[in-house]
């Protein structure tokens, strides 16, 4: 497997994290296709990165953490993903998470976070995302409640629930002054209100374990709400999240592409002759090239000390469009340059194909990343 590598010297430890990644892989890969068949989730590879610290390694090395820079970790998530990419996927989850909490804890903006840092250092704690559902209107209702509030829904994509400790959530509040408040708080998974349904079974990344998870009037503190926003409304919240957290979950789609085209290369050795293959080799090669340089304009900004505006957040999601069109051709001109060998599984450009297809999904999709923008370049508020 050839990457492309962006080096980094942002680390504040002497662990190369890649190397992890790249340690652990082959064993990844030698059961990727037994969970992709199943639809199980990657339970034995979950462990695996908390016995090597993974779930901890961005976390800031004078809070007990790896010190692993956001360059390192996105590295991490795309050498992954050429191993087993619903293991990456689900990893991105926990990882964008952290990397949030990190930069609230670098910019002083939540007290809370050293503790939670702390705690994830100590214990190797698996953080869950709901974002990909709840996005800009958030879902399940919060009733206030003695010392706090309860919530009570659904949410779905729950990547990683099966091992997770701590669901990363918001729920919407009838706020008597201020109208339907999203409020973002945390919730444990261990609660006995907390149902993690074992339902995901999907076209790919079939071996994330994005469950769903019924939650019924868990109690959560005052003083655990993080954050409350106006609901349906884009808030400076969105602009420190898209370039953190856009950055991680592509570099997994990055990965998958990148894995393809070397599969694809090898295969076609003995009919590189053939001036279609050539020509749809070239194609491919194109797209990777687009796929890569998008990824690499979202890490300019994102590793660096960017200040959050909707100027980049804009320039984030057309990256992420261009990203998502260009690793989903990508695989699709490996398949076309193997021919039908690429159609059969043992091949794993098929599995490729499938798992990719799943960058479509993440927000912001493609048809509302051009309303966003458009709306932008007209001088209109972004979000109606």
């Amino acid at each position: 497997m050839t990457t492309t590598m962006i080096s980094s010297n942002q680390s504040k430890v002497n662990q190369d994290w890649e190397a992890v990644a790249r340690e652990l892989g082959p064993a990844f890969a030698s059961r990727a296709a037994q969970h992709d068949v199943e639809g199980s989730f990657v339970a034995e590879n979950f462990e695996m990165m908390r016995e090597r610290k993974l779930f901890s390694a961005a976390v800031p090395a004078e809070l007990g953490g790896g010190g692993a820079s956001h360059l390192q970790m996105c590295n991490i998530l795309r050498e992954m993903a050429a191993y087993d990419a619903s293991t990456a996927l689900a990893f991105s989850m926990h990882s964008h998470l952290l990397a949030m909490l990190v930069w609230r804890y670098r910019h002083n903006l939540t007290p809370s976070s050293e503790p939670v840092l702390r705690k994830i250092a100590a214990e190797e704690l698996v953080l869950i995302s709901t974002g990909g559902s709840d996005w800009l209107d958030g879902s399940g209702v919060v009733e206030k409640a003695d010392g706090g509030y309860r919530l009570k829904g659904r949410k779905i994509f729950g990547s990683g629930s099966p091992a997770g400790d701590l669901l990363l959530t918001m729920g919407v509040y009838d706020d008597p002054q201020e109208g339907p408040t999203v409020f973002h708080f945390a919730i444990n998974l261990k609660d006995q209100g907390v149902s993690i349904l074992d339902d995901w079974d999907t076209l790919g990344m079939r071996g994330t374990g994005s469950n769903n998870i019924d939650i019924d009037n868990v109690f959560f503190p005052e003083a655990g709400v993080s954050l409350r926003r106006p609901q349906g409304k884009w808030h400076g919240f969105f602009d420190i999240l898209s370039p953190i957290a856009f950055s991680l979950i592509m570099s997994v789609y990055v990965g998958i592409a990148e894995s393809a085209r070397e599969i694809a290369v090898t295969q076609v050795t003995k009919k590189k002759g053939d001036q279609i293959v050539q020509e749809a080799i070239g194609e491919m090669e194109t797209d990777l090239l687009g796929a890569q340089a998008a990824l690499k304009g979202m890490l300019d900004i994102a590793t660096t000390d960017f200040k959050p505006s909707i100027e980049y957040s804009n320039l984030i999601c057309r990256y992420k469009t261009l990203v998502v069109r260009s690793a989903i051709r990508t695989v699709e001109k490996a398949m076309e340059a193997v021919g039908g060998t690429a159609y059969f599984r043992g091949l794993g450009l098929e599995r490729c194909f499938r798992d990719v297809q799943a960058a479509r999904y993440h927000p912001i999709q493609e048809r509302n990343q051009y309303l966003f923008s458009g709306r932008i370049a007209l001088g209109l508020d972004p979000v109606e």
